[in-house]
């Protein structure tokens, strides 16, 4: 059987295409996608082995609120090569799923029911919210109804499963070749959490995983530590203040701050060793402004001397190279932020009464209104010397945050990501240098990223909704937590909430006691989950069957805003974990752009949803302007091209009709060459495979690659060649004007062209195409193989595909003599001649007929164009036109 049948094969007799009288759109991705669901053809076989799956790691996107067009941006691309990797032969391993928890749902639980979390309240059985659905009022905390953190949770989950089933009704829309019967998972349901408590046990195990007291990002609306990877830098307004501080001598060192609210907090200062200013303070003391409180000057090689004063204060906490500075010369901890943003009431190390005062008039004060009061002393006093130089700079933000982070002392558990440890972040970044990136050049942001890392990863969270921290402590005699006595469930018990579960040997009444237990009440970070996805949707937990057929992953997509948060967090859990990459390969999107080419985002309220673009244009009119950008580039949103992706769609389906429209068509057309190989006479005919041989073997290359919008480039142009030029060309000799032989091969060329192209386009126009199929083919397009240049080659026979460009070329400029004389292109041409470039001539003169036929020329001429002419482009002369056809009378 020849390589252009499908895998599964098909009776090739002919039989009349049951073809609709006004194709159409409308209707197509319902009808579809229950047809996708009825027959299975997307379902992965657990019967496999690993050389025959093509496995997909998807990004599961956050369950709160709604889809936005960057969802559609990047799931199309990824099923336009799922799609692909099926047709080849592959059985593709394509899961869907959910990330549920996290602050963005907390969030939206918040403000749809209007409550809030208070874990000290009781459960309430058959709890009500106050309303079903968010507006502004309730938004705010204070107006939000304290509940349970148990009565939370399950609002949490009623929501993201209503969201859910939203999100799934969009991606069958949209087309997914997702098996939605088997691969679909939650990062909140007890498979992920067990998964997810299991690898971070193990971590624990392994020395990966720890406790540590220290300085932390804190977002004070949340209340709650932040990763590195999850902060944002926002320009912000600000302004340096020239403080003075007294030497012994009594004069004064200035330092330029913007944040002179933290001077209570001053525990140094620190100007560069080689600073020659500053040599003869390195080992002394000062004493702060107000506060009265003495600090050494310490030198550090951090320190900028081209910036401000050349000397700084350091504080605990302003920012991260104050922690360094605190942790590298060993100073003391004097933090006056507290968890919720407010200063705490007392600073014991403020000594002096007028500095104790002066603390007064800030404790309980927000940083802004602190900030306020400090300077307004420190005018008073005389230690403000000059107008503060007002400044826009960058301030680091919890990239959901509202308020700028600051840091506070707590104790947290970090996972080993190389940001402390030289020798794993060397294999961090050879696990980078080993994965192959689409596009290449998006290696060296993964590389920057790990080399650039300050510190190990953060991943518990002050939150609720989330994986609990599958740990509890002992409990000391005087009632304290001793976290030195670790309780850890064991693998079989999972998963666990440790505030409701009790570790072994222990009951319920040793709860919060001396020599009892106490339970771990932070929850791990949703990256900490989602980095596991694909353990998830395997059975890491089980037997590992379908993870040997799975693991590592063909390939992982993903936008490269996350490449430092979930592709490698991902790289390092299965590092860590497996000893392996997750994935032999990453192909990256880029961010979809608003007019004005800034990215679009929920937080900066300039999406768009996608239901009613695709409900406008048609699933395919949007997958086509998903498939046109290429790999790592940001995208405008272009409602144009969506446009031209629906017009391509339809003409697929107009296009089809003409082609098989000739009462019966081979319901195989490979068995029209099986049967007798020269059923394509016609030499226009053969070059017209041999072009397409060409487009099938670039499009092929292009996505073995995963590079889907090259491939697209090649299929689409050929596509209107064929039903612009070719169509036109043979249709009056298809309908038998040329004889009954030529018009055997002009109908046998269509059927066959139309075959490749309809698999061609398949992975990018999946209604429009199955729905073609459907026409004259049993089965679905989607199951079939995708196509191979030899066979095509091999019904061309000598044949290339220059005859069919330059008969194209040739008609172009027929049709543009007679636009320019403003007549209908049926108007006769009585006599042409057309000049054509000498090697050409001949090429044209074998298809003259067709020509004649399209163009309506009774009398043509083919002349050479003198070879040294500059102008060798094919032109028309002697153009006399004939009178114009009569217009058809209307019915």
């Amino acid at each position: 059987m020849s390589e252009i049948d499908s895998r599964a094969g098909h009776d090739s007799a002919a039989s009349a295409p049951a073809i609709p009288a006004k194709p159409s759109l409308e209707g197509l991705e319902e009808k579809w996608d229950q047809n996708w669901t009825d027959s299975q053809v997307f379902a992965f076989d657990p019967d496999t082995t690993r050389s025959e799956v093509f496995s997909i790691d998807t990004p599961p996107p956050t369950a709160s609120g709604s889809l936005h067009i960057g969802h559609v941006f990047a799931y199309s691309q990824s099923d336009i090569i799922a799609r692909y990797q099926r047709m080849t032969g592959k059985n593709v391993f394509f899961p869907m799923g959910w990330d549920d928890n996290g602050l963005p749902t907390e969030r939206r639980v918040q403000n749809y029911y209007g409550v809030r979390c208070d874990p000290s309240l009781p459960y309430e059985e058959g709890f009500e919210p106050p309303h079903r659905g968010g507006n502004a009022q309730t938004a705010k905390p204070q107006n939000q109804q304290p509940i349970s953190r148990r009565n939370f949770i399950e609002l949490c989950l009623e929501l993201t499963g209503e969201d859910e089933k939203a999100f799934e009704h969009v991606f069958r829309t949209l087309g997914l070749s997702v098996d939605w019967g088997r691969l679909t998972y939650q990062t909140i349901n007890a498979k992920a959490q067990a998964t997810s408590q299991k690898a971070f046990l193990d971590h624990v195990a392994s020395g990966h995983a720890y406790q540590a007291e220290a300085p932390t990002p804190w977002d004070t609306t949340f209340r709650t530590a932040v990763a590195q990877a999850e902060q944002e830098d926002q320009d912000r307004p600000g302004a340096y203040h020239r403080v003075g501080f007294t030497k012994p001598d009594g004069e004064k060192v200035f330092i330029e701050t913007t944040r002179p609210e933290l001077l209570p907090a001053c525990v140094a200062l620190v100007a560069h060793p080689d600073d020659e200013r500053y040599q003869d303070l390195f080992g002394t003391t000062v004493t702060s402004p107000l506060f009265g409180v003495e600090v050494p000057v310490k030198a550090h090689e951090l320190a900028q001397m081209d910036k401000g004063a050349g000397i700084a204060m350091i504080c605990t906490f302003g920012d991260a190279t104050d922690v360094i500075w605190w942790r590298e010369l060993d100073l003391p901890t004097r933090a006056v932020i507290g968890r919720d943003g407010r200063f705490i009431p007392e600073a014991e190390w403020i000594t002096s009464e007028e500095g104790a005062a002066h603390y007064a008039e800030v404790a309980g004060a927000t940083v802004f209104t602190a900030q306020k009061r400090i300077v307004e002393k420190l005018t008073a006093s005389g230690d403000l010397v000059g107008e503060p130089k007002r400044i826009t700079h960058p301030v680091k933000f919890y990239e959901k945050g509202d308020k700028p982070l600051e840091y506070v002392t707590s104790r947290q558990w970090y996972i080993s990501n190389g940001g402390r440890d030289t020798d794993l972040r060397a294999e961090l970044v050879t696990r980078g240098e080993e994965l192959e990136w689409f596009p290449p050049f998006m290696e060296s942001r993964y590389r920057n990223w790990v080399e650039n890392l300050t510190g190990d990863w953060l991943v518990s969270r002050q939150r609720y909704f989330g994986v609990p921290i599958p740990v509890w402590y002992g409990v000391a005699a005087d009632g304290s937590p001793d976290y030195d006595t670790l309780l850890t469930p064991s693998a079989e018990q999972l998963p666990i909430d440790p505030t409701l579960d009790v570790p072994e040997g222990f009951t319920e009444s040793q709860r919060d006691q001396p020599g009892g237990f106490t339970a771990d009440r932070d929850i791990l970070d949703t990256w900490a989950t989602s980095s596991l996805t694909p353990l998830l949707v395997t059975d890491w937990l089980g037997e590992q069957d379908i993870l040997n057929k799975v693991y590592p992953f063909d390939l992982r997509p993903q936008g490269h805003d996350i490449i430092r948060t979930w592709l490698f967090s991902t790289v390092v859990r299965s590092h860590l974990l497996t000893d392996s990459l997750p994935w032999k390969g990453a192909t990256i999107n880029g961010w979809i752009l608003d007019p004005d080419r800034k990215k679009m985002s929920k937080s900066k309220g300039n999406v768009v949803t996608p239901i009613d673009l695709l409900e406008q244009y048609g699933s395919d009119g949007v997958r086509y302007w998903a498939a046109r950008a290429r790999q790592g580039a940001d995208t405008a949103f272009e409602e144009g091209q969506m446009k031209i992706g629906r017009r391509l769609a339809i003409k697929v389906l107009n296009a089809s009709k003409f082609a098989l429209g000739f009462g019966e068509a081979p319901s195989d057309p490979a068995g029209v060459l099986a049967a007798d190989p020269a059923a394509v006479t016609e030499a226009l005919d053969r070059s017209m495979l041999a072009a397409l041989a060409d487009v099938v073997e670039q499009a092929s290359t292009a996505l073995a690659k995963h590079d889907y919008a090259r491939a697209l480039e090649v299929i689409e142009p050929f596509f209107w060649t064929f039903c612009d030029d070719f169509i036109e060309l043979v249709k009056s000799r298809a309908h038998g004007h040329a004889g009954e032989e030529a018009a055997l091969s002009a109908r046998a060329a269509l059927t066959i062209a139309l075959d490749v192209q309809l698999r061609l386009f398949a992975p990018y126009l999946p209604f429009a195409t199955d729905e073609v199929w459907s026409w004259w083919r049993t089965g679905s397009v989607h199951a079939q193989a995708w196509p191979q240049a030899a066979p095509l080659r091999e019904a061309a026979g000598t044949e290339t595909g220059e005859l069919l460009d330059v008969v194209s070329a040739a008609i172009i400029v027929v049709r543009k003599v007679k636009s320019d004389a403003k007549v209908s292109q049926r108007t006769p041409l009585l006599r042409a001649a057309l000049h054509v470039p000498a090697a050409q001539v001949e090429l044209l003169r074998r298809d003259a007929d067709d020509v004649c036929r399209l163009g309506s020329i009774e009398d043509l001429t083919i002349e050479a164009i003198d070879e040294g002419a500059e102008d060798q482009s094919i032109r028309v002369e002697g153009a006399e036109l004939g009178e114009p056809p009569a217009k058809r009378p209307r019915n």
